[in-house]
């Protein structure tokens, strides 16, 4: 249960964006869950995706490192609507059962962490590219399906072996893929919060 953040004034960033039982017509709906065994520790998100007459059209799924929950959240949505805008979804519901990840987005609570600033910014841009996008709070019982795709993606990467962090004096080979204004792993990588990473870009072919 999240502390609930002083909330700052003004209006909310998606004015529209209460709580409504009935899904807006015409509109998609992202349901999103992300979590973290250990907080930070292994993390991953998972996400439904149905369309306006209620069928699943897409689930998504991936473990993503060592994160905190709420990362873990803010990838999920960041997932549901990269999906969306991909597939050229142009109204988009999201439902999630974070409260912080909503409030944040509908500009109730303020974002004071330094890693959520950028993932917070990364998805507002991106929902402001819809010509109709709503979020709400939803409790934890109308998320079960995103949340069993998000434990899913833990349980199958239980069990691997990660690349070996470097040392100081060492480096080592990740891959990861450029999208949407950043550099996102294709591999878990275990390093401490606050490590400083040097990164020498060379373009890979497609598998």
């Amino acid at each position: 249960m999240f502390k609930r953040p002083p909330t700052p004034r003004g209006a909310p960033l998606f004015a529209d964006a209460a709580a409504d039982a009935t899904p807006s017509a015409g509109a998609h709906r992202a349901n999103v869950d992300g979590g973290s065994r250990g907080n930070p520790g292994p993390a991953s998100y998972g996400v439904v995706i149905r369309d306006p007459r209620g069928e699943v059209v897409a689930t998504l799924k991936k473990y993503i490192g060592r994160m905190t929950n709420n990362v873990a959240e803010y990838y999920g949505l960041i997932a549901a609507l990269d999906y969306a805008q991909s597939q050229g979804i142009r109204a988009l519901r999201v439902e999630s059962d974070s409260e912080l990840l909503v409030r944040q987005m509908q500009g109730r609570y303020k974002v004071k962490s330094p890693e959520l600033r950028p993932l917070f910014e990364r998805a507002r841009k991106m929902a402001q590219a819809f010509e109709s996008f709503r979020i709400e709070h939803v409790y934890r019982e109308r998320n079960v399906e995103a949340d069993a795709l998000a434990n899913e993606a833990l349980d199958e990467t239980a069990g691997t072996i990660k690349p070996k962090a470097p040392a100081s004096s060492e480096s080592c080979k990740v891959r990861a893929r450029y999208a949407n204004g950043a550099l996102q792993l294709r591999e878990p990588l275990d390093l401490a919060d606050g490590t400083e990473v040097e990164i020498l870009l060379k373009r890979v072919p497609r598998p």
